[in-house]
């Protein structure tokens, strides 16, 4: 069992694993926020909350990295919010399972802004490959390891 300080935050809108954190998280009785632009449904359970952010553009990220502090998991897809959280001191998991890191944030986000770039002046037309089993499960062995390495680190700490 991980200690309660730890939360994970699920950057909602199009995340294809859900499901997925909240079993994980029963399991290590972890409390997950589920955060969208608006409306979302959510599994009835003490352990999960669901908030919603208003529509305003970026305000599920910005809820997100207001609150969130080192031994905290965000899943997101979204490079910026990545990078927010990894330089708050929290894990940062993409539904496919690649970790975020303070080495790998920064090129990330400028392969991103390349990317954008060539999207914008019609380079590249196709969009990321399409979310594979292999991405589940890739992304399940993230989120046990991380959790795993967060609750050895308190432990240590303590």
């Amino acid at each position: 069992m991980t200690d309660a300080l730890t939360r994970i935050y699920v950057d909602a809108d199009a995340c294809p694993v859900k499901d997925e954190v909240y079993k994980v998280a029963e399991r290590h009785h972890l409390p997950v926020t589920v955060v969208a632009g608006g409306f979302i449904r959510v599994p009835q359970h003490p352990l999960i909350e669901r908030v919603a952010a208003g529509s305003g553009m970026d305000a599920a990220d910005d809820w997100i990295a207001e609150r969130i502090k080192p031994g905290d998991i965000v899943v997101t897809a979204d490079i910026p919010l990545a990078s927010r959280c990894v330089k708050a001191g929290a894990t940062a998991i993409a539904p496919n399972g690649k970790p975020f890191s303070e080495e790998s944030i920064g090129m990330t986000l400028a392969v991103r802004n390349l990317m954008t770039d060539l999207r914008s002046s019609g380079e590249i037309t196709g969009g990321p490959r399409a979310f594979s089993p292999r991405d589940r499960s890739t992304f399940l062995s993230a989120l046990d390891s991380a959790i795993r390495r967060i609750a050895h680190r308190r432990t240590d700490q303590s």
